[in-house]
């Protein structure tokens, strides 16, 4: 990564030299299988005999023209091209060879293995189109973009302008002339080209009278699996929703959303061109979290289409508005205009969860956080980001009244379209609509980080209560906050727990007393923050946490229900709860949940309760208990649930015993299977990894099933089950594949598959991950040093001393003695840190006599 860095002031000093105007981008996509060949000129303002420079990241530059004189290319250095005395006005031409990605970033390429066919997409967020071709790599110096491509004539190629018909040029060669696009910022442009296929869907009629067409896309080995109606649905919903709230008419020409493969994050925002990671088209039968999740993928993208593509961020400093709002309207949108009217109980599960982890972390950071370079936006993609950020904009919403903030939006959507804009230009626009002055609100919830606890303290005499105050308390990174949230009180009714009293209520400071509850009848439980409007850590009184425990199937609501399931497992993350009592309620869950999301956390909180939490020296005991309990659970499940279909995975994932190795190996050859149950491909991969990892599986086995699904999924589940294999030799091949990989996806599935080993397996690489820990960070692009620092770090050997290593200790030593890149330092500190809570867990599992 050296040489590829660019600080904040260093984008600042060039946004005052230099205005963009046009980008006229050449690409020659039939070079060569290593690299392409880009032409790129750029006319743009500045101030006059100013020096400035490009950002490049290429395998070569055969010449460089500025305002028609020859510079010479050798000035090309550490990814910068300089540009000396510049004029008012300024046209620079670079020719160049670029390289093809194999780690997504850039312009990935990758050859199915299904078909020999060549697939291409660009990812350019943070700073990656000058991978592809020469620019000015930051946000705020937007500009209009030509697109000229050169691929086979059999490929389709898509960008952000509607797609032309293609100029044969012989030879099995065509080009695709674009017309330019609308001002964007260089990581919102994109290319994808190659053999995809898709369906074209009915246009949407926006409110300015076009009709946008409607296009999805994958590659053809796929295509057959794209269940298009359902995507066109949810599409055109979130746009009857967005254009209505936001009083704006889409603001581009078109909507195709690319499918792609080998791609690291879970889209991305280009504007009429979506980017999708592909595991959202459903070759098997899908889980209901993962449909949930590729719900609010969708709405998720689209709304950027207005705030962060219309309107984008000045610098990268406003990362976390554009992905928090995003975030939070996407499920604003599914729980009013689409059949997901439980989003917000997804939200709960999965963004705000993820964000109270995230913000108990020593890598913590205020919402806004404090981005100098691109070295500390690349690890910025966290739980604070996206989950913290869209729980607070959910919290501002509760403060301020959702009309007030959705005309806010609308200002600040009219006064800066086009342009860039920063946190600032919002609050102003949300201050004018609402009222209120936002400025102690945004030092308190914004500009600190951490998580505060609230806490009822009831007094009561005679079934009346005398005095019921909210108690807050706050951790080492924040103050006590203002907090707007819903009371409720609910009552045991026959066979159902039901809501009797519901109050909103200000908090403010340590101890708020509730004056409406003053006087009334004691509900059997009280429940701060029902609705889930606010965001903190939630606590019970002992009588109330007693009753929501025992009655968790009467609750005649589903969101407060998981409000309840949610501060448990966050109880037992913060050792106030033991493992094995936590276990005791997850299974209660999970013996009627129907939420998808919701299973799908609560099976991985189990999974951290029994292989992290718990005792190690009863851990056998424990674990083989609670499988038991599973497979009951699995083979108890209503045929062709989701429940069945989770329950099931888990069950192969938490098989232990000999009888129920040999139960899933049954499976896999159609003996036993329960009723309902698909053992289809993804199902037959689960069950092998399975087997691999509990030594009942080989490569031999590995490489049979690879021969039935030769596709990109059985690249991933093959890599997994590699990454499972216990014996030593199988383990020292995949650590060296993992520090030096080929492609970013076999890595990271490698590394994934480790974790599932058992901690004995992986005993030898406690040392030999903080011996390359820095190498890593020093000598690889984020995405591959990242896969290896955040997903091959034994995480099992915690606690594990009986094994003669000290996991956290060695992780101690390390950060106390590296001069590793502060980026570096912070995921490693992450992970040690959920070492030192294992640790920390273990011991309260143990004193609670496990």
């Amino acid at each position: 990564m050296a040489g590829t860095n660019l600080t904040r002031a260093e984008a600042a000093e060039r946004a005052q030299i230099v205005a963009t105007q046009n980008y006229r981008i050449e690409l020659d996509l039939t070079t060569g299988e290593e690299t392409f060949a880009a032409v790129t000129e750029i006319d743009f303002e500045a101030t006059p005999g100013a020096d400035t420079f490009l950002d490049l990241i290429a395998k070569s530059v055969e010449r460089v023209v500025l305002n028609g004189a020859e510079l010479d290319p050798a000035s090309y250095q550490d990814s910068r091209l300089p540009l000396p005395n510049l004029a008012a006005q300024n046209t620079v031409r670079v020719e160049s060879t670029q390289y093809y990605s194999r780690t997504g970033e850039g312009l990935h390429r990758y050859v199915d293995p299904a078909d020999g066919e060549v697939y291409l997409y660009s990812q350019f967020e943070v700073a990656d189109a000058r991978r592809v071709f020469a620019n000015f790599e930051q946000p705020d110096l937007k500009a209009n973009f030509t697109f000229t491509v050169t691929a086979p004539e059999n490929w389709k190629v898509f960008s952000v302008s509607p797609t032309p018909e293609p100029v044969a040029l012989g030879e099995g060669k065509a080009r695709w002339d674009f017309t330019p696009t609308e001002r964007l910022s260089t990581y919102l442009v994109a290319i994808v080209a190659g053999p995809y296929e898709g369906v074209e869907g009915e246009p949407f009629h926006s409110i300015d009278g076009r009709d946008i067409p409607l296009g999805v896309y994958a590659r053809k080995s796929l295509a057959p699996y794209l269940d298009a109606d359902e995507i066109f649905t949810i599409t055109r919903q979130g746009f009857e929703y967005y254009e209505a709230n936001y009083g704006h008419p889409y603001p581009f020409r078109k909507y195709d959303q690319v499918f792609c493969p080998e791609y690291n994050a879970g889209a991305m925002e280009h504007p009429g061109l979506v980017t999708i990671v592909e595991t959202y088209v459903f070759r098997t039968k899908p889980t209901g979290a993962i449909i949930d999740r590729r719900t609010i993928t969708i709405l998720h993208e689209q709304a950027h289409m207005w705030f962060g593509d219309l309107v984008t961020m000045k610098w990268w400093d406003d990362l976390w508005l554009n992905e928090s709002f995003a975030e939070f309207m996407s499920h604003l949108a599914a729980a009013n205009n689409t059949r997901w009217k439980d989003a917000w109980t997804t939200f709960l599960a999965s963004e705000k969860t993820w964000a109270i982890q995230q913000d108990q972390l020593p890598s913590t950071h205020p919402i806004a956080a404090d981005i100098r370079d691109l070295e500390d936006v690349l690890v910025n993609f966290d739980g604070i980001t996206y989950g913290k950020g869209a729980s607070v904009l959910k919290q501002l919403v509760a403060y301020v009244g959702q009309e007030q903030f959705l005309a806010g939006v609308r200002a600040y959507i009219a006064k800066h379209k086009w342009g860039n804009a920063t946190l600032t230009d919002l609050l102003t626009e949300l201050e004018a609509s609402s009222g209120r002055d936002l400025k102690e609100w945004t030092r308190v919830w914004l500009e600190e980080s951490g998580v505060n606890t609230l806490r009822p303290e009831v007094e009561a005499s005679g079934g009346v209560i005398d005095r019921l105050t909210v108690v807050q308390s706050n951790d080492a990174n924040s103050s006590l906050r203002p907090h707007r949230i819903c009371i409720a009180g609910y009552d045991l009714d026959g066979d159902g727990l039901r809501c009797v009293k519901s109050e909103w209520v200000d908090i403010a400071g340590e101890r708020t007393e509730i004056a409406s509850f003053q006087g009334a009848e004691r509900p059997d439980l009280i429940l701060l923050n029902s609705q889930d409007w606010g965001y903190a850590k939630i606590r019970f009184d002992a009588d109330s946490f007693r009753v929501a425990l025992e009655n968790l199937e009467k609750f005649d609501n589903h969101l407060d229900r998981s409000v309840v399931v949610f501060a448990a497992m966050d109880m037992m993350r913060d050792g106030e709860l033991d493992a094995h009592t936590y276990a005791d309620i997850a299974l209660a869950v999970l013996a009627d949940e129907t939420d998808g999301t919701v299973l799908r956390v609560v099976l991985g909180s189990l999974h951290s309760a029994v292989e992290l939490y718990s005792n190690p020296a009863t851990r056998t005991e424990f674990a083989a208990a609670v499988s038991e309990r599973i497979f009951e659970l699995a083979l108890t499940a209503a045929p062709g649930s989701d429940r069945q279909l989770q329950l099931m995975g888990a069950a192969m994932r938490r098989a232990v015993s000999e009888e129920q190795l040999g139960l899933i190996a049954g499976w896999r050859d159609g003996v036993a299977v329960p009723e309902g149950y698909d053992v289809d491909q993804e199902v037959r991969w689960n069950i092998l990894i399975a087997l691999a990892a509990n030594g009942r599986a080989d490569q031999a086995d590995i490489d049979a099933e690879f021969a039935r699904d030769s596709s990109s999924f059985g690249q991933i589940f093959a890599a997994q089950a590699e990454g499972a294999l216990p014996d030593s030799a199988a383990k020292e091949k995949v650590w060296e594949e993992i520090v030096h990989p080929e492609t970013n996806t076999r890595q990271r599935n490698l590394a994934l598959g480790t974790g599932r080993s058992s901690a004995e397996s992986v005993r030898a690489y406690a040392e030999k991950y903080f011996a390359v820990a820095k190498d890593m960070w020093d000598n690889n692009s984020v995405e591959i040093a990242s896969n290896m620092l955040e997903y091959a770090y034994p995480a099992q050997l915690a606690g594990r001393t009986d094994l003669g290593v000290d996991l956290l200790a060695l992780g101690q030593e390390w950060l106390a003695t590296t001069d590793a890149a502060p980026a570096c330092r912070r995921i490693v500190s992450e992970v040690v840190d959920g070492t030192a809570r294992a640790v920390r867990n273990q011991e309260a599992d143990r004193k609670a006599g496990n």
